[in-house]
């Protein structure tokens, strides 16, 4: 079996074949967060160490170049406006092929591969261009190929703009309500709400991501990690992807909403979706930082 889409992910001879073409932008979004949500990866990783020509683009911080600066929670869904300008400040116009990579930091903390699927969701939804390095920079080093502590210049494009449509890859907490209320006593709910957390999260024994722990009552567990091979962009092969989709339920016609801790791990599901075409898929932007901040909303698990 192959993948759907397999023009979502390039590898690395396909990179190493066009990393001197001229509308192609490598955007290195590696995360090394602090307890106060800085990211670190700059200074203690891409600066010393990176791909040639490619440019830091830090999606991992708290207000970072594809969050809402203006939102109360992090990592909340960017405005036009504000992902045009993230995009000029590493020269991706219209015309642009964007390949995102990433490396995990050595203490395994910060994944590369929900960094990647973050952007990339983002990206694509909003009409860029835009493809996941498969197995990350580790896999580039791997194979001897070449890095560097140059400083990368950031070319003139004309302005980015952003596609139509992108609403319907976000979904809010009243979205998953609504999902939730057509779960309960539903033979087949016409929604299926996926939590992307480890099973420890999920049962309510493992992290907290807010004043309550455990999952949004009727949610099912399909775990980030079942669909990847390696922290950084390497993903099980499209057999084992379909098999773990299918047997969860995910890829018949009904509709899906993933969601996590913050909305980043949520996006590994959603991508995977993704990679096998399909689109009525949308990623909770609050996930349990917002819904678990609110007592009236439903939890199992919780306490």
């Amino acid at each position: 079996m192959e993948f759907t889409n397999p023009d979502y992910l390039v590898t690395t001879e396909w990179l190493a074949g066009h990393l001197d073409d001229p509308d192609v932008r490598v955007l290195d979004v590696t995360a090394k967060l602090t307890g106060n949500l800085e990211n670190r990866a700059f200074v203690d990783c891409y600066a010393s160490s990176h791909i040639p020509g490619s440019l830091f683009f830090d999606v991992a911080a708290g207000k970072g170049v594809l969050s809402d600066p203006s939102a109360d929670l992090p990592w909340m869904w960017p405005g036009e406006d504000h992902l045009v300008a993230a995009l000029a400040g590493v020269g991706v116009g219209p015309d642009t092929r964007v390949v995102i990579v990433a490396r995990t930091p050595r203490d395994g903390i910060d994944s590369g591969t929900m960094w990647c699927t973050r952007a990339w969701w983002t990206l694509h939804n909003y009409g860029v261009n835009c493809a996941i390095l498969h197995g990350g920079i580790e896999a580039w080093e791997a194979e001897a190929r070449p890095v560097t502590d140059e400083v990368s210049v950031v070319p003139e494009v004309g302005p980015f703009v952003p596609a139509t449509g992108w609403e319907s890859a976000r979904a809010t907490k009243d979205d998953v309500l609504a999902a939730v209320q057509g779960i309960e006593g539903a033979a087949v709910a016409p929604t299926c709400l996926v939590d992307a957390l480890p099973a420890r999260d999920f049962d309510g024994t493992g992290t907290a991501y807010g004043p309550r722990s455990g999952h949004i009552t009727g949610a099912i567990n399909v775990p980030f990690r079942s669909l990847i091979n390696g922290e950084t962009a390497g993903f099980v092969d499209a057999d084992t992807m379909h098999a773990r989709l299918t047997g969860a339920g995910l890829l018949d016609d009904r509709d899906v909403i993933t969601y996590c801790g913050g909305a980043i791990a949520a996006t590994v599901d959603a991508f995977a979706l993704a990679l096998f075409a399909k689109t009525n898929v949308s990623v909770y932007d609050g996930s349990l930082m917002e819904w678990s901040g609110d007592p009236e909303l439903p939890m199992t698990g919780s306490s």
